[in-house]
């Protein structure tokens, strides 16, 4: 009789169990890729650069950012959702990706709350609510009386149909009682390029994309979307104390990895996350940028992305939106 069969299949059993306690320890001995569903110079774009070095840094080894734009960021999740789970593919998941996306889509190529494992929540912003200078427009009041005036007029860019700047603008639109033209580009950037060139008027952006932009009079910032104010922004008013009671939007972005990757290794990308986001010089530089740093817990980020998913479905279905 051949006693090494089940001695082998014992030790392939036990192998797995036997390479967990040491994975976390050995993570990571290559490069890491970390994707993002949206063109290079956009401020997920930015904001996952800055990650990606820090966390390069702290783990020895290269943090690569690889930018799959398309589908509003679906075609990002569809290669993250089908990756191997060894945590060497990360993404950049946004409110966009995995809040906004389900609800807006028909049918989508992966399960957001089944085929991933949530990371951290890197930071939670408003958008900035801005008019090219040229805009006879100083105030959010005035920019309703202008829309008013001359409905159907005033076009407004937006990173694509259904993304955060798109239901955000709608959403004001229907609180304003206003008529715009919505204009939709292929990402963040090129969005915000068209305001600044003046082939349209506004744009609810990202914070930390646009702020630049307004500091430098290349754009006017006129109100942000949350309750409250930024503190990167504090003398630009909100749109809520502007005149239009109740409104409160923001977006956000987060690190996230297949569903399956083993817990001693996401528990270690968590850890150093948040360790980078701590660093005074990381903190300040993302606050700065109006995207203070959060570093939840998986689990508090993964809870997150669920109450998301149920608040941004309502969103896309009074806004009207849908992609098929």
């Amino acid at each position: 009789m051949n006693i090494r069969c089940p001695i082998t299949l014992m030790l392939a059993c036990m192998g797995p169990l036997a390479a967990t306690p040491g994975m976390a320890a050995e993570f990571p001995t290559k490069p890491i890729r970390m994707l993002v569903g949206f063109p290079a110079g956009g401020s997920t774009d930015l904001l996952s650069r800055q990650i990606a070095v820090a966390l390069g840094q702290a783990v020895q080894q290269q943090v690569i950012v690889d930018n799959r734009s398309g589908a509003t960021g679906n075609v990002a999740s569809e290669i993250t959702a089908k990756a191997n789970a060894d945590g060497y593919t990360l993404m950049m998941a946004t409110v966009a990706t995995h809040a906004i996306n389900p609800a807006l889509f028909s049918k989508l190529p992966f399960d957001p709350a089944k085929d991933f494992s949530a990371v951290s929540l890197i930071a939670q912003y408003p958008l900035l609510l801005a008019v090219n200078p040229g805009v006879a427009a100083k105030s959010v009041r005035e920019l309703i009386d202008l829309a008013r005036a001359k409905p159907g007029t005033l076009r407004y860019s937006s990173s694509g149909n259904g993304s955060p700047g798109h239901l955000a603008a709608e959403m004001f639109r229907i609180a304003s009682k206003t008529e715009m033209l919505h204009v939709p580009y292929k990402g963040g950037s090129p969005a915000l390029t068209a305001v600044i060139a003046g082939e349209c008027q506004l744009n609810f952006g990202t914070l930390p994309g646009m702020m630049p932009h307004a500091k430098a009079n290349r754009l006017r910032a006129l109100a942000v979307t949350t309750r409250a104010r930024s503190p990167a922004l504090p003398d630009v008013p909100s749109v809520a104390e502007s005149g239009v009671a109740g409104f409160d939007v923001s977006s956000w972005a987060g690190v996230i990895a297949p569903a399956g990757t083993p817990k001693p290794v996401i528990n270690k990308l968590h850890g150093e996350i948040v360790t980078l986001l701590k660093q005074p010089a990381m903190n300040a530089r993302l606050a700065a940028e109006g995207a203070p740093p959060i570093g939840s817990t998986p689990e508090e980020f993964s809870k997150f992305m669920r109450e998301e998913l149920a608040k941004w479905a309502t969103a896309v279905k009074q806004a009207g939106a849908r992609i098929d």
